[in-house]
């Protein structure tokens, strides 16, 4: 049996609230938040991860219309306890590890209502796929969590910076990102997407992972990191000497691409309006449905992409959903031969605004949004 322990915490009121409006919405009872980014939404990142990989998290969230519970393990329930403040209002409930069916028991047990009047984030063992719904809450970030973003931004964009300004030629691919992880890891943070390569590589494929490849004149480092919950994504290249003048071109387009899609997120833009631009902005530029060629990016925020579609699939469930002013984007326009565009924006009412920067990495000066050049490191 569940075990209801009398130790208490705290969730983020916001969340919570948004939550309780999507019960509303829908004549639910109760909703279980159950993935790693709905967990850290909903708790302001609570629990850092044990499993790194996993899709499930060990720390769950019950609310319900006036009712809430931290549902976890018994193995992870005394360390929330212990490093919880006592005088907070969010019990604890606690389920056997061993037990696949434990923790949903626990949780349609804390709401005191049938299972069949239970939704969740995708879990299967709940009524309902709240998934789309609970996404579209939780982009909109508060104040606080668009301030924590930022710092995420900047700390990780020092990360790649610092480690790309300290490459020499001859270096391998592994030890620039050894660089990278280890100051995110120092920093509190984790690397979802860590990617390093260099030369040829880079201009034959979009993911050149780090193989131990020595880099010679040529690197680009891709880096998604997250903390607390919350991710940034950024790009960036650094080079000996200048760059062929075919490569430069292609990141010209890149990026002329990106401030398109960028413009396109103007307050309530729907993604399906800002992918139908990023569509019209690579067939203007003589790249018709290149975008088929890559990944695009898009939302991001409380995982490294909360929703990605292509610009024909109008029929999605994300093709309508709106991006509210104090979401966070990182779009990701690319070309074949190497060149790719990408950082983390907030939108803002003045416009996106560049999280993932530092202030000195050599920017553009002629557009409306700075974008990071190549590092030139014989500079």
């Amino acid at each position: 049996m569940p075990n209801k322990g009398g130790a208490v915490l705290d969730l983020n009121p916001v969340a919570l609230g948004r939550v309780r409006g999507v019960l509303a919405r829908t004549g639910l009872s109760g909703a279980v938040l159950t993935t790693p980014g709905m967990v850290a939404w909903a708790t302001d990142g609570l629990n850092a991860p044990i499993d790194r990989s996993a899709g499930t998290d060990v720390v769950w969230v019950a609310i319900g219309t006036d009712s809430v519970a931290i549902v976890t393990t018994n193995v992870e329930g005394p360390r929330l306890a212990a490093e919880s403040e006592p005088d907070r209002a969010c019990p604890i409930v606690t389920a056997p590890w061993w037990d696949a069916d434990a923790m949903v028991a626990a949780a349609v047990g804390s709401l005191g209502c049938d299972r069949a009047d239970v939704g969740a984030d995708g879990h299967g063992g709940f009524a309902q796929d709240l998934t789309v719904l609970l996404t579209a809450q939780r982009m909109h970030l508060t104040e606080d969590q668009r301030r924590s973003l930022g710092v995420l931004g900047f700390e990780s964009a020092a990360a790649v910076e610092s480690a790309l300004r300290t490459w020499r030629p001859g270096e391998t691919d592994r030890d620039i990102a050894a660089r990278i992880a280890a100051a995110v890891e120092s920093f509190g943070g984790q690397c979802p997407v860590l990617l390093v390569g260099g030369d040829q590589r880079v201009r034959r494929f979009r993911h050149p992972v780090a193989i131990g490849a020595p880099v010679k004149d040529l690197v680009m480092a891709v880096l998604v990191a997250s903390r607390g919950g919350q991710h940034v994504a950024l790009t960036r290249f650094a080079a000996k000497g200048p760059v062929d003048q075919g490569l430069q071109a292609d990141l010209e387009v890149a990026r002329s691409i990106h401030y398109d899609v960028l413009s396109a997120c103007t307050p309530d833009a729907t993604l399906g309006r800002v992918m139908t631009r990023l569509a019209d902005s690579y067939a203007r530029r003589g790249h018709p449905d290149a975008w088929r060629d890559h990944y695009q990016g898009g939302p991001i925020g409380y995982a490294q992409r909360e929703c990605e579609i292509a610009p024909v699939q109008a029929d999605s469930p994300w093709w309508h959903l709106t991006l509210p002013e104090g979401s966070a984007v990182a779009f990701n326009p690319s070309l074949a031969g190497g060149a790719k565009d990408e950082d983390t924006f907030v939108l803002t009412a003045d416009g996106p605004h560049w999280i993932t920067r530092t202030p000195h990495w050599p920017t553009t000066t002629d557009s409306p949004f700075p974008r990071p050049i190549v590092l030139d490191i014989e500079n």
